[in-house]
Parts: C-alpha cells; structure tokens; sequence
C-alpha cells in the first residue's frame, strides 16, 4: 500500500515537472519570437526611412526614381522567394518546430539589413572620379584640413 502511495506521488512529480518545462520552454520561445518580431520591425522601418529619403533626395530624376521603385518590387519578392527557398515545406510547425516564426523574422531582419546596406550608396553618395558610379551623386562630404579649409 505504501508502495503504490510513493508510485503516485512520483508519477505526480514526474508530471508536474514535465508542465513546468513545457510552459518555461512555450514562455521562452514566445519571448524570443516576440524579440525576433521587434527586431524585424525596426529593421523594416530603417529601410522605409531610407527609401524615402533616397526618394526625396532624387525626386527630380524621374528615370531613376522609376528604376528604384522596380527595384524595390523586385527585391520585395526576392526577399519573399528567399524565406520560401529557406523554409520550403507547407506544413512548418511540423517541418522547422516551435521557433519558426522566430526565424523567420530573424531571417527577414537579415536580409533588410543588406538591402539597407545596398540602399544606402545612394544617400552616402561616391567620391568624385568614380567612373563605375551610374546613378549614385557625389558625396557632398567635403574634407577640411586642420584649418577647416576645404581641401
């Protein structure tokens, strides 16, 4: 009798701990989601902040505000092609687990980055001479010496 009292109050533990982990485990993977979310987010603002700069830095090349704007579709699906080729299956809690949508943000946040990167040659500009330029203006950063005269 007593034996089976002790069996019962392990099989409780045993229980007891596995909720434990599960729901310390779901608030650790909803935290990280939530985290890789917010991340993905701010990063997509950075790049919304940047193209509307360029727009306006550039409005009065109409050809080329043309040009950014197929560009921008374009990489848009790219970006989307990318997730896709990276996580492939239909069924992907299945497929990639609990932390998917965490990486997929993440992996979105990664690839904003380097169109960020890629964008920002047009608000930073090139330095005079650059024959392979094509449509990215002069930097206006002028260098100074120690006088503060424009060298």
């Amino acid at each position: 009798m007593k034996v089976d009292f002790q069996f019962k109050n392990i099989i409780i533990l045993i229980l007891f701990n596995l909720f434990l982990i599960h729901t310390i485990h779901s608030q650790t993977i909803r935290q990280l989601e939530s985290q890789a979310v917010n991340e993905y987010r701010e990063i997509d603002e950075d790049l919304n902040i940047v193209y509307k700069k360029i727009l306006l830095m550039y409005a009065d090349d109409y050809e080329f505000i043309e040009a950014l704007r197929s560009s921008q579709r374009n990489w848009i699906k790219f970006r989307d092609s990318e997730v896709k080729m990276k996580y492939p299956k239909e069924d992907k809690g299945f497929y990639y687990g609990s932390s998917y949508r965490m990486c997929v943000n993440y992996y979105l946040a990664e690839l904003t980055s380097k169109r960020i990167k890629t964008l920002n040659q047009w608000l930073d500009g090139t330095e005079e001479g650059d024959l392979c330029s094509g449509s990215i203006r002069i930097s206006m950063i002028f260098k100074t010496n120690k006088n503060g005269d424009i060298v």
